[in-house]
């Protein structure tokens, strides 16, 4: 951590013991969540936008998603998870939270499950925070669920330095999902569609903001 990190977790307020709870789960069980600037500098954000709806490729515990709800007073999750037992694990801890209301946790592969099981709505926010080798197409198959004006956020863009160390360097086993996503990245950054900025903090966060003067066509760009 470092001194300016400090400097500012000594200014704010201890985290609920839930929350507490939930961050030592996800680190005793080798369980990705956003760390604790990326998810402050994110709620941030997004307490700056006030979204109503937000769409979440990537629940996990649900750690991000209650962290979101219990920042902004409004607003509405439908959050998305593959894997069965992270799934369990965040109905529980959502059901915990008291957020059950505000919070709609579906099981299923983002890529591969029907839209008619997602709420039919315009969402104010996508936020995607799973396979990092498939953000593309995470971004390709929802973001026409986001209003213009509606902004995409997506974490772990740096893959913790993976991005800046040259590609024959990378354990084999992971140089499709690095490639992968810097070639998304480049994409997303030249996307006449969106204003995009890349913010370095926490793991990376991007952020996309959809045009309101586009029709939106098939963009090629970027490959």
């Amino acid at each position: 951590m470092s001194e300016y990190t400090t400097y500012i977790s000594n200014l704010t307020e201890a985290e609920s013991p839930l929350i507490q709870e939930m961050e030592n789960f996800a680190e005793e069980n080798r369980i990705p969540i956003m760390d604790r600037n990326g998810i402050d500098t994110f709620v941030g954000l997004l307490r700056i936008q006030q979204p109503k709806f937000i769409l979440e490729i990537g629940s996990a515990i649900g750690y991000s998603a209650i962290r979101m709800v219990s920042s902004i007073k409004e607003v509405s999750i439908v959050t998305i998870e593959r894997d069965k037992e992270r799934y369990e694990s965040a109905v529980e801890y959502i059901e915990r939270s008291g957020y059950n209301d505000r919070i709609t946790i579906i099981e299923g592969d983002a890529l591969l499950m029907d839209e008619d099981l997602i709420p039919a709505r315009q969402y104010d926010a996508l936020f995607i925070d799973a396979a990092k080798g498939q953000y593309k197409r995470f971004f390709e198959k929802y973001s026409k669920h986001v209003a213009p004006g509606g902004v995409i956020y997506c974490d772990n863009m740096f893959m913790h330095g993976a991005v800046l160390i040259p590609d024959e360097e990378l354990p084999k086993r992971n140089r499709t999902m690095i490639r992968n996503l810097k070639e998304f990245t480049t994409w997303i950054m030249g996307h006449p569609q969106y204003e995009t900025s890349l913010l370095p903090v926490g793991d990376g966060i991007l952020i996309a903001v959809k045009k309101r003067d586009w029709g939106f066509p098939a963009f090629e760009g970027g490959k």
